[in-house]
C-alpha cells in the first residue's frame, strides 16, 4: 500500500469547490498528501480547509481563466510547502444545448474553462516539476471526450473534453523523458452539483439504466481509487492513458 502513499507531497486540485472537487481533496488528504484548494467561491475553500485541517489543505482563489490567477495559485504551493507534486485539473463547467442553437460565445467558454485553462495550469505547474524532475498530473477528461452524446446534445463540452483527451497524451509524450507523468481519469455519469440538472429528469435515469452496462450512475468516491493510482508511485510507469471510470458504458 505505500506505492499509493502521498505522504509528505503537496497536491494542486482545481475546481475544489464542490462535487468532484471536493472529493479528490479529500481523498488525497487521506493519502497523506498537503492539498492547495483552488475554485471561485473562495468561501466553500475555507468551509472544506476548516473541516479537514489547515495545516492539510490550503484554500486559494482561483479562476483558471486568467493566467495571471493561475500563476499565484501555483506559486502559493511552492510558498506553502516548497514543493509540487501533483496537480489534479479539475475546474470545469458545461452545459446542454443542441448544435443549431449554441452560440459560438457558449463553444469559446466551455473551451476557455475546460481546455484553455486545463493547459495554463499544467503549462504553469510542469514548468516548476520539470525544473525538479518529477511529478504527475491528472486531468479530468470525460467520457463525452471518447464517444459522442447525441441524446444529451451538448457539442461544446465533447468538444472541450476531446481535447483534454490529445492534450494529455502530448503533453505525456513530450514531458515523458524528463519525469514528469499526465494522464487523465474519464468520468462517466456521476451525480454532481454540475450535473444536478439532468439527474432531476427522469428520463435520465432510465436513460443511464438502459445503456450503462452497470446499470447506475457512478458514487464520488468511486472515482478515488483512479486518482490515487495516476497520482502516486503505483503508476510511475503509466503516461499518457485515459482511465474511464463510467461502469463500461464507453465499451459498448
Amino acid at each position: 500500500m505505500s506505492l499509493f502513499s502521498l505522504s509528505g507531497r503537496t497536491a494542486l486540485v482545481t475546481g475544489a469547490s464542490s462535487g468532484l472537487g471536493v472529493q479528490f481533496v479529500r481523498a488525497l488528504v487521506r493519502t497523506g498528501a498537503r492539498v492547495v484548494a483552488g475554485a471561485r467561491r473562495f468561501d466553500r475553500l475555507q468551509i472544506l480547509a476548516d473541516e479537514l485541517g489547515q495545516d492539510w489543505v490550503l484554500p486559494v482563489q482561483l479562476d483558471v481563466t486568467d493566467e495571471s490567477s493561475v500563476r499565484a495559485f501555483v506559486h502559493e504551493a511552492t510558498v506553502w510547502t516548497g514543493r509540487l507534486d501533483v496537480l489534479v485539473n479539475n475546474a470545469g463547467v458545461t452545459h446542454a444545448k443542441a448544435a443549431e442553437t449554441e452560440s459560438t460565445e457558449d463553444l469559446r467558454r466551455i473551451l476557455d474553462v475546460n481546455l484553455v485553462g486545463l493547459f495554463t495550469c499544467s503549462r504553469e505547474a510542469g514548468r516548476i516539476m520539470l525544473r525538479c524532475g518529477g511529478g504527475s498530473i491528472v486531468n479530468i477528461a470525460s467520457a463525452l471526450g471518447l464517444v459522442a452524446s447525441g441524446r444529451i446534445p451538448q457539442g461544446s463540452y465533447c468538444a472541450s473534453k476531446g481535447g483534454v483527451v490529445q492534450l494529455t497524451r502530448e503533453m505525456a509524450a513530450q514531458w515523458a523523458r524528463k519525469g514528469v507523468r499526465v494522464n487523465a481519469i474519464a468520468p462517466g455519469f456521476f451525480l454532481t452539483e454540475l450535473t444536478s440538472e439532468m439527474f432531476e429528469d427522469p428520463r435520465s435515469e432510465k436513460y443511464i439504466e438502459r445503456t450503462v452496462p452497470m446499470a447506475r450512475c457512478g458514487a464520488s468516491h468511486e472515482l478515488d481509487g483512479a486518482l490515487m493510482f495516476l497520482a502516486s508511485d503505483a503508476s510511475s510507469y503509466v503516461t499518457g492513458q485515459i482511465l474511464a471510470v463510467d461502469g463500461g458504458w464507453t465499451s459498448i
